[in-house]
């Protein structure tokens, strides 16, 4: 765990709560957590959903929280003005670049198709050496299992390398995800 070095942590996750409550219980631990560690939140800068939660959570312990979100979704996502700072850009491709460009490294919370374009666009960058900062899917209650064997499938037919898949790492306890990716 470094505590000597502030880092911003990106976090992709739903605009919408989901079904069950405990994602949204699951997204302010998440949120708490990185305030306790002193890791600055970098998210799409919603206020609804599971970007609602985390990024309230960390502000109600005082943590540094930086939202990205294009001009075209401020409305439709309800921009979260209570943050400590809020970025708007043009596009999704310029938020996704924004996010990247402020990151130290990314975790994915469940989360729907814009969470997992962030997730393999963000991979995409790494597998090709435009990037180099850890990737981390937090796999609560089993989440992103289907998307492991997915994601499996693609290595045994020889459409994903060995490297390719050891670029991501895979928890469902925030607290060790982190730690393995160094923050």
């Amino acid at each position: 765990m470094n505590k000597t070095k502030n880092k911003n942590l990106c976090v992709f996750c739903g605009s919408k709560n989901g079904r069950d409550i405990s994602y949204s219980v699951f997204s302010q631990k998440v949120g708490k957590e990185l305030a306790k560690r002193n890791i600055g939140l970098v998210y799409g800068g919603g206020n609804i959903g599971l970007m609602g939660d985390i990024s309230n959570e960390v502000l109600k312990y005082n943590g540094k929280v930086t939202g990205v979100i294009p001009e075209f979704m401020r409305d439709k996502e309800l921009a979260n003005n209570g943050i400590t700072e809020l970025i708007v850009v043009n596009t999704m491709h310029d938020r996704k670049f924004k996010m990247t460009e402020l990151s130290d490294g990314f975790i994915v919370l469940p989360g729907g198709i814009g969470t997992m374009d962030e997730f393999f666009e963000i991979w995409t960058w790494t597998q090709l050496g435009l990037i180099s900062k850890p990737i981390g899917i937090m796999n609560y209650k089993g989440f992103y299992d289907p998307l492991k064997e997915f994601i499996d499938k693609l290595n045994s037919e020889g459409f994903l390398s060995e490297r390719t898949l050891e670029l991501v790492s895979w928890g469902d306890k925030i607290e060790i995800l982190l730690d393995e990716m160094g923050f």
